[in-house]
């Protein structure tokens, strides 16, 4: 048989021909067989616990598993010594400069009627085949996960009054019920520029999936861990603000996100690639160009499939992602300050005084700020909402507050503060709260 099985239809035939009382030449000529051949499996054939017609009822995988089982290389008495040795062999190979011929040669050092070079590899290539961890096929449900990530590679702009070479991250996200990505450059990984890039990222897509699943980085997970990872709060933010959820994938787990880490791959193809020879002078024409090459990725259709991305996120997907809230994200800053004598507190990021009623001089505040507006709060109520002001070092009266609706209480009594009321008062100074 020179070490090769016969198809099992064949060897049927074999065992009627045998059950008809041929005699082993007329079945070797009239199967095209060799004599040897027809003995062997006859040998086998006997060897089984089960009759002819028993054999002859089973499907074709189990009968060849039946009458060719196993290999008798791993019955050869140098496997069973060579079988103890697989682990060491395995640990020593992930050390630095370890290869299989030099552990050959130190193994033949040891056993010298062992193994040849060629015996060695394949018994140890299929060892480490079967330590290699499974995997399984990922269901996705529509609308259902949004997987976000930085590529490990930069693109790069140049800066028009320098010749500055600047690079860029590439932020890229993906539906994996789709295989819809989005992609774009931003100045870092930092965090107003990675919320920024997920917020575009959000708008893009028109809906809101109803989890984010990001990598490990620090500007959306502080502290990493299996079971209670601590989140970044301006990430909540972004989260709370537009009514999903965050749950980041595990530490040194990239499966955990496989379609974006794929989907960094298909960019290093579709984007990188086709960009390479091309020259930008800002970050808009970068993203511009990008923004192209994504456009084309998402209308191409995909292989062994009848339609493209944006065909199956617009029917199947985008009409299930939750509604977007009437506003974009604001990035939030916090800090906890004292209003000073003066009845205002001290923006440091600003050197900028703004202003508090009186009657909370020297409490604790919790200020709240956006890039545009600044909300003080007292105690858990706002009392004083201000439009950031660029001035350094000047104060934000309290005729330029915008107060909130409602009342101030103060040692003279209830004081109104809504606009309306407020607007004879505006030419006191802030004794006026006293």
């Amino acid at each position: 048989m020179a070490g090769k099985s016969r198809p099992m239809s064949q060897i049927k035939q074999l065992i009627r021909l045998k059950q008809q009382g041929y005699a082993i030449k007329a079945i070797a000529r009239c199967l095209s067989l060799s004599k040897n051949t027809v003995k062997t499996y006859l040998f086998k054939i006997g060897q089984a616990k089960l009759n002819m017609n028993e054999l002859l009822e089973l499907e074709d995988p189990i009968l060849d598993g039946l009458l060719n089982a196993g290999n008798p290389a791993y019955r050869d008495a140098r496997f069973e010594d060579f079988k103890e040795r697989l682990s060491y062999f395995q640990q020593e190979l992930g050390r630095p400069g370890v290869t299989r011929k030099l552990l050959w040669e130190e193994y033949k050092q040891s056993v010298s009627d062992g193994y040849e070079l060629s015996q060695f590899c394949f018994h140890l290539g299929q060892y480490l085949k079967v330590q290699k961890r499974s995997s399984m096929v990922m269901e996705h449900t529509p609308a259902d996960k949004l997987y976000i990530d930085f590529s490990g590679k930069k693109l790069h702009f140049i800066d028009g009054n320098t010749g500055e070479i600047i690079n860029c991250e590439i932020f890229v996200a993906c539906l994996p019920f789709s295989n819809y990505c989005y992609a774009t450059a931003v100045p870092s990984q930092k965090t107003p520029d990675f919320l920024d890039a997920l917020d575009k990222c959000i708008q893009f897509l028109g809906g809101v999936p109803r989890c984010i699943v990001p990598d490990n980085l620090k500007s959306a997970v502080i502290k990493s861990d299996r079971y209670e990872p601590e989140i970044n709060r301006c990430m909540e933010d972004l989260a709370n603000h537009y009514g999903t959820v965050i749950v980041p994938a595990r530490a040194g787990k990239p499966r955990d996100k496989s379609a974006v880490e794929n989907h960094v791959k298909i960019i290093y193809t579709q984007v990188f690639a086709k960009l390479r020879n091309r020259s930008f002078f800002s970050l808009s024409a970068l993203n511009s160009a990008a923004e192209d090459c994504v456009l084309k990725l998402n209308q191409t259709r995909m292989q062994n499939r009848s339609y493209c991305r944006q065909e199956r996120f617009l029917s199947c997907e985008k009409h299930l992602l939750l509604p977007l809230p009437e506003h974009r994200f604001a990035l939030k800053y916090y800090a906890e300050l004292k209003i000073g004598e003066n009845g205002h507190v001290y923006l440091g990021r600003d050197r900028h005084f703004y202003s508090a009623p009186s009657c909370y001089i020297g409490k604790k505040a919790q200020v709240i700020y956006t890039k545009n507006l600044v909300h003080i709060f007292v105690g858990g109520k706002q009392v004083a909402l201000h439009q950031r002001s660029p001035k350094n070092g000047m104060p934000t009266p309290p005729w330029r507050n915008i107060w909130m609706p409602g009342t101030v209480s103060s040692e003279k009594g209830t004081l109104p503060i809504t606009l309306q009321e407020q607007m004879p008062y505006l030419r006191y100074s802030v004794n006026w709260y006293r």
